[in-house]
């Protein structure tokens, strides 16, 4: 099964020689059983998906554990309206091609119908609370895959693979639960539902060494490319509607890529050459910075921030 598979056990076969998982391939089975645990125990499951490398490495895997079947799950976008152009042609490409169901929970909507407010900085990810959480209650979802990983960010390491959430989207870290030998637990009362999160104990270097082993198709923000930039708070940002830049913020052309992908107004790009797999892996190998820590503006707003946020039912 999945779950021996991943306990990447070292065996002898019919010959006689040693045969072990290679790390890759323990995190991958690890995945699909965690996508086959769900597919079995939840009635209406759900996928993240932003186009980000996270929640494709997350589709991958989903393609894979239930091929030659399509994938028993609709996908979930929470739209901030702030999206990089080049990952919303690429989530509609992949949708197409797999002939995917894919809902969208537009933030803008939200704002339109005076039900949130823009903040002063244009930021909307924190915005994306409220319309995951609509969706999610008239999707009836009861399991909602997300791409988290512990490696990212202090208040996500404390999370289960199955996270529990209460009837009102919220996270209260004293009712995580044991998952001793692969075992989940996905009861839940009516009303609450589950997170899942089958990419945990991956890493961003696993992650890119992945998909650079399955030959995996990435929005080309990813690689470096020539790109118009302005400098906030330590970081490059990309100018648009949002709101920036501001007075005194000066654009420029630089040669960058994205470490990872969200609204336009928190996700910085750093300065890289690096335009092919290889060469991202190499640099991510020598980074001492987390992609989050480096490029992700809302999680600076302070030490608790990912925390607050996901107690009230952020991602």
């Amino acid at each position: 099964t999945a779950a021996a598979a991943a306990a990447s056990v070292t065996s002898e076969t019919a010959t006689g020689t040693a045969f072990a998982l290679s790390h890759l391939d323990t995190l991958e089975s690890e995945a699909v059983h965690i996508f086959r645990e769900v597919a079995g125990e939840f009635e209406r499951p759900v996928i993240l998906f932003s186009g980000g490398k996270d929640s494709i490495v997350m589709l991958h895997l989903a393609l894979k554990a239930f091929a030659p079947a399509p994938v028993p799950f609709a996908l979930l976008h929470v739209d901030t309206g702030h999206n990089f152009p080049e990952v919303l042609d690429y989530r509609d490409r992949v949708v197409a091609e797999h002939r995917l169901r894919l809902h969208v929970a537009s933030v803008q909507e939200f704002i339109d119908r005076g039900e949130l407010r823009e903040r002063p900085d244009g930021t909307r990810n924190p915005l994306q609370t409220v319309p995951l959480l609509h969706a999610i209650e008239t999707g009836r979802f009861d399991a909602v895959f997300g791409g988290g990983r512990r490696d990212e960010e202090k208040a996500r390491a404390k999370e289960r693979v199955f996270s529990l959430r209460d009837e009102f989207g919220g996270w209260d870290p004293r009712r995580q639960r044991p998952e001793l030998w692969q075992l989940y637990n996905g009861r839940h009362a009516p009303g609450e539902h589950v997170r899942v999160f089958p990419l945990s104990n991956w890493t961003e270097l696993d992650v890119w060494q992945y998909i650079g082993r399955e030959k995996i198709e990435l929005p080309a923000i990813y690689y470096a490319h020539t790109r118009e930039v302005f400098k906030r708070d330590g970081m490059w940002l990309a100018p648009g509607e949002w709101g920036g830049p501001k007075e005194g913020e000066t654009v420029q052309e630089r040669r960058v890529r994205y470490r990872t992908v969200g609204d336009m107004s928190c996700t910085g790009a750093v300065d890289s050459d690096a335009a092919t797999i290889e060469q991202v892996i190499a640099e991510i190998a020598a980074s001492r910075l987390t992609e989050r820590g480096a490029t992700r503006a809302d999680d600076k707003l302070s030490e608790a921030a990912m925390e607050d946020r996901k107690r009230e039912g952020y991602f």
